[in-house]
């Protein structure tokens, strides 16, 4: 029997929940708030996490941020707000999907049979160096939580040196595979690109370098 752990304040939105997972077959167990969910998780290996976003106290994202360090079971997030910043950063933290309140039980339960039979993280594609993350299909780049405003050839310039993370490109590479194959620009515009993402990355610039008398690369040594 898969087991799933519904995390919300609201006591009758819980036992609502729990009601249609146990006739779908799930063991369930409640936590009201982030501290207790993270107890739980700690304890038990759970199939499925159902998390509240906005609770009092510890919030779903700070409770999710915790829960991964411990835990890769999948996540489905719920929220009263419509904001996309609450879908990207719940997306940008591990979160396998995200329904918005008032919802159908049945659609949620779709949904988690959904996430369960892909094998969760499908959500969207993402790269996290810290707390800077690149989200593939959205196009969308994060800071800390916060959502930063490229341009389409500054993020197709930043996802490519990070998809190719200690890899050297010089500038010619880089119009290649970023302008395009029959682009025939100056390579200065490549420069002036790197200047420009620099500038929008804050304290995470650090991570494009200039190879001198080669070209650039993305450097990010995971810490251990």
């Amino acid at each position: 029997m898969q087991k799933l752990l519904i995390v919300d304040d609201d006591k009758d939105l819980r036992a609502l929940v729990k009601t249609y997972a146990e006739l779908d077959g799930f063991q369930c167990a409640e936590a009201e708030n982030g501290e207790m969910a993270v107890g739980c998780v700690e304890q038990t290996a759970f199939d499925m996490i159902v998390l509240d976003v906005m609770m009092p106290g510890k919030d779903g994202f700070e409770t999710l941020r915790e829960m991964r360090k411990i835990s890769e079971a999948p996540v489905i997030l719920l929220t009263a707000r419509k904001e996309e910043y609450d879908k990207l950063m719940g997306f940008s933290l591990g979160a396998d999907d995200y329904v918005p309140k008032p919802f159908s039980p049945k659609e949620l339960m779709a949904r988690i049979r959904a996430v369960l039979k892909r094998g969760g993280r499908a959500a969207e594609n993402q790269m996290c160096f810290d707390g800077l993350t690149i989200l593939e299909q959205s196009r969308t780049v994060l800071i800390d939580g916060k959502e930063v405003s490229l341009t389409p050839k500054e993020f197709e310039l930043l996802f490519f040196l990070a998809k190719n993370n200690h890899i050297v490109f010089n500038r010619t590479q880089l119009l290649r595979n970023v302008w395009g194959y029959d682009y025939m620009g100056d390579l200065r515009t490549v420069d002036t690109h790197i200047k420009s993402l620099r500038e929008r990355m804050g304290d995470y610039r650090k991570l494009v370098l200039t190879v001198w008398g080669v070209g650039y690369k993305f450097e990010y040594k995971e810490q251990h």
